[in-house]
């Protein structure tokens, strides 16, 4: 039976309310014990001075690429990456091969993470092979264990089976989960219509592929009354549109991926394939929007979007490599210097974006740093100044743009089913 003893780690914790210097003492899966200067017998004492415990983050969007893809990453590689970014669980997206649209893809996804540190979800697709012609058959997946429901990569253009989906959701009180961009304003483009595209002479893609499919699927939401979850939140117009919608008591919430409120489009003046991304790169006043809708609570959840691609598919031409970059083990450095630092949100509101929301939101246990509660616990030094090394990373692929960059706060592990992994 594992012991542990993690000595003078600062506790933060907004869901308990602690927010304290004290030792931890767990044994095999359970916190027996909370208070000064604990020595249980036998346990092992890894000391934390200087550094915070917080409960376990959440990652509610990441792409472990399995089935199908696994030469890009697979659940096993992607647990390790979550875990060396400081998470305990993450919900994978369906665009899989075969695609997570029936019963026994979602058990295979849970046999595969089984035993790991990192607990991992799947998110089910709302239409059957993610064509946007005909629905997946969503009781059978919410009972196989499906968190959510998404066609992550394509959005739901089809009206009709968005708001089926939508009925289905509300019946299940899970999240239906949209990518949300018309693909008639989309088609073709690699980056974001701006001065930026025009001066590259670079195919572009309007906000309005965004901001309209946003305003049309909340007349759904508001109309069904349903769940409505908006992945990878972009632009100014979908912000103020999901403001707009929480102000009239929609059910609506929104994620945010540290891309978006920590780069805007004139780094694809770098021709950098690493930076393109869907949605792609939008410009500065995109990004304070982005920080302004974390902090007045527009934006529930920062959200990686981890998407791992293997080198050979990037290194080609801009217009011709795929949308996506890594984002697992640099998104707490990412969120600590844009966001803690620059004083948009708090340690406590930056953990409840990390942890506490996006279980919220996928219906997850709540995790408490309490006596007699789970161990779901993770380290993180928010002072710690790194420089980003890909090469270092535990994820299969290498593509993020953030290479080379100086970073201040990282993560130093996790204890999550009984099992602790600190890193180097």
């Amino acid at each position: 039976m594992a012991s542990f003893v993690f000595k003078n780690a600062h506790i933060v914790d907004p869901v308990s309310g602690l927010d304290t210097v004290k030792d931890i003492h767990v044994t095999d899966d359970v916190i027996a014990g909370i208070g000064d200067n604990l020595s249980p017998a036998g346990a092992d004492v890894i000391d934390l001075a200087g550094a915070h415990i917080v409960p376990g983050l959440c990652d509610m969007h990441v792409h472990f690429r399995e089935p199908g893809f696994e030469h890009k990453e697979d659940i096993r590689s992607g647990a390790a990456s979550a875990a060396a970014g400081g998470f305990t669980a993450a919900a994978c997206m369906p665009n899989t091969d075969p695609v997570i649209d029936t019963a026994s893809v979602v058990a295979f996804i849970y046999d595969r993470a089984k035993g790991l540190p990192v607990d991992v979800y799947p998110i089910a697709a709302i239409t059957k092979g993610r064509k946007g012609e005909s629905i997946a058959p969503m009781v059978e997946l919410r009972e196989a264990g499906a968190v959510g429901f998404s066609d992550d990569g394509s959005p739901v253009h089809n009206t009709k089976l968005l708001r089926t989906a939508l009925e289905y959701g509300s019946m299940f009180d899970v999240p239906i989960i949209q990518h949300a961009e018309d693909p008639h304003l989309f088609t073709g483009g690699a980056m974001n219509e701006s001065v930026v595209s025009t001066e590259l002479g670079l195919p572009a893609i309007s906000r309005l592929s965004e901001d309209a499919v946003v305003a049309r699927d909340l007349m759904f939401t508001e109309y069904v009354g349903g769940r409505y979850h908006l992945a990878h939140m972009s632009t100014i117009g979908a912000a103020e549109a999901v403001r707009s919608a929480k102000a009239r008591g929609l059910k609506v919430t929104s994620e945010v991926a540290p891309h978006h409120f920590s780069l805007t489009d004139e780094e694809v003046r770098s021709y950098d394939s690493n930076v393109k991304m869907n949605p792609p790169l939008r410009r500065m006043d995109d990004v304070i929007a982005m920080k302004e809708a974390l902090k007045d609570g527009t934006a529930d959840a920062i959200a990686t979007d981890h998407a791992p691609h293997a080198g050979f598919e990037k290194e080609v031409e801009f217009v011709y490599a795929p949308f996506g970059i890594i984002g697992l083990e640099t998104a707490v450095g990412l969120s600590v210097t844009e966001l803690l630092l620059e004083n948009w949100l708090t340690l406590p509101q930056l953990v409840e974006k990390l942890s506490t929301n996006p279980r919220r939101i996928l219906g997850l246990p709540e995790i408490r740093i309490a006596e007699g509660a789970k161990a779901n616990l993770s380290f993180l030094d928010i002072s710690a100044q790194w420089k980003v090394d890909v090469n270092l990373f535990q994820s299969k692929s290498r593509n993020s743009p953030y290479h080379g960059r100086t970073l201040t706060g990282r993560a130093l592990g996790i204890y999550n089913n009984g099992q602790l992994v600190l890193q180097r």
